[in-house]
């Protein structure tokens, strides 16, 4: 295939030496000016790849890493839709966290089996990375990886590291990368948080980007491959038309479909880039509620709360007092009490900083409060800093300024990689 008809698809294709292309892509943007400028009729990557005919996979053995996510406007899972479609070889399945079905929960995948509806074999990518996952890639038979997950904005939801991952054994295994856009559900205005460092590496922060990165992922992709990956991938972008950075997830017109079960709506994915961070303590998070992530507490945990966060006079969110009762995880069946987040303002709204905030006052105003033991929150927020600032007694004014200049040196490498205005 020629680069000029790739060039209708993908913004850059990086080999070996194509690092450097992948860092010129804000002039590609320039080229998705004025076509399709309603944000309410966003194409993804897998609409503009069918569109074109599948040119972009043609003459070769495909397998896809996707989820439930992976579907087209009226909600066919895309394994679907090419299955039987001539113009596609394909071949294999990937499944992530949760698995390509998605019937596992947190912390779960779907393991090895055929898939039912279409008998093609699903191989399991959860936690498997470098030269296992290459074996995988290689006993698969594919020349090409697709990937096509709705990611959730923030370095510690684990699609990002699926992407990077696959693309790492990519490379090793000498197979073709394809990643195909969808939209940041929570804007891609900004990148916001601290930066992880390297040594608090896991599989919720692989390499060292701030807490909501502000990106999709095919801007992640090329991230990547130009700044992280020891050897790059040869890699294909499939970009959106429509989308604009300061686009929210309901101005697609696209469907959502929750990319996790503690991920239901796009509400949600607008707090948990700040909220959760309660994982890394002993509150809940809000798993096991109707609202996950808006809905914090514990059992001892009374108005107090409510009020002091309220006190911090935070942009765009109130907080009300609130009860529940998880019916899973943390004080499952047992009535706690805490706060509902209710974001007013989206576009003044900080999820990180509120994060933070919820963090001092939590600590403030509850005499119960503690760190998980194994210092969690520190993989979380990527290094020990939030921990041991909050612990001396820092307010979210000093919390927050930690992390200015590791940002804005973040900002400045993220800007070579954008897409999108």
């Amino acid at each position: 295939m020629s680069l000029s008809r790739r060039g209708l698809l993908a913004a850059s294709a990086v080999g070996a030496a194509g690092a450097a292309r992948a860092a010129g892509a804000p002039s590609a943007a320039a080229a998705d000016r004025g076509r399709g400028g309603d944000s309410g009729r966003v194409l993804t990557g897998f609409d503009r790849l069918a569109a074109d005919g599948y040119r972009l996979l043609a003459g070769q053995r495909i397998g896809v890493v996707t989820n439930p996510t992976g579907v087209t406007r009226d909600v066919r899972h895309i394994v679907d839709v090419m299955h039987p479609d001539e113009r596609v070889d394909l071949t294999a399945v990937f499944g992530p966290e949760h698995g390509f079905r998605g019937t596992a929960q947190a912390g779960g995948s779907e393991g090895r089996y055929d898939d039912p509806a279409t008998g093609l074999p699903v191989y399991d990518t959860y936690q498997i990375s470098g030269q296992r996952l290459a074996d995988v890639f290689t006993a698969s038979g594919v020349d090409t990886v697709v990937f096509d997950i709705q990611d959730a904005g923030a370095r510690f939801y684990t699609y990002i590291w699926t992407l990077y991952d696959c693309m790492e054994a990519a490379a090793i295994a000498g197979k073709r990368f394809v990643v195909l856009d969808r939209p940041n559900p929570v804007t891609g205005r900004a990148a916001l948080g601290p930066v992880l460092h390297p040594e608090f590496a896991t599989f919720v922060g692989r390499r060292p980007i701030s807490q909501a990165h502000g990106m999709t992922v095919t801007e992640l992709a090329l991230l990547f491959n130009g700044e992280f990956l020891g050897r790059p991938v040869e890699l294909d972008i499939v970009r959106m038309s429509g989308w604009r950075r300061a686009d929210f997830f309901d101005g697609t017109g696209l469907p959502w479909v929750p990319p996790s079960p503690n991920m239901p709506a796009p509400e949600t994915a607008l707090v948990y880039s700040g909220t959760c961070l309660f994982e890394g303590t002993n509150l809940s998070e809000g798993r096991g509620t109707t609202r996950p992530f808006e809905l914090l507490g514990a059992e001892g945990v009374d108005r107090a709360w409510a009020e002091a966060a309220n006190a911090q006079e935070l942009r765009g969110v109130h907080f009300r007092e609130a009860y529940f009762a998880p019916t899973f995880s943390k004080f499952q069946g047992r009535t706690v009490g805490g706060v509902q987040l209710h974001v007013h303002d989206r576009e003044s709204f900080d999820p990180v900083r509120t994060g933070i905030a919820l963090l001092v006052t939590a600590k403030q105003s509850w005499s119960g409060f503690a760190w998980r033991p194994d210092n969690w929150i520190d993989k979380l927020t990527g290094s020990a800093s939030v921990r041991t600032l909050i612990d001396a007694g820092a307010d979210t004014d000093e919390v927050v300024g930690a992390w200015r200049a590791e940002l804005a040196a973040f900002r400045a490498t993220r800007a070579r990689y954008l897409q999108y205005r």
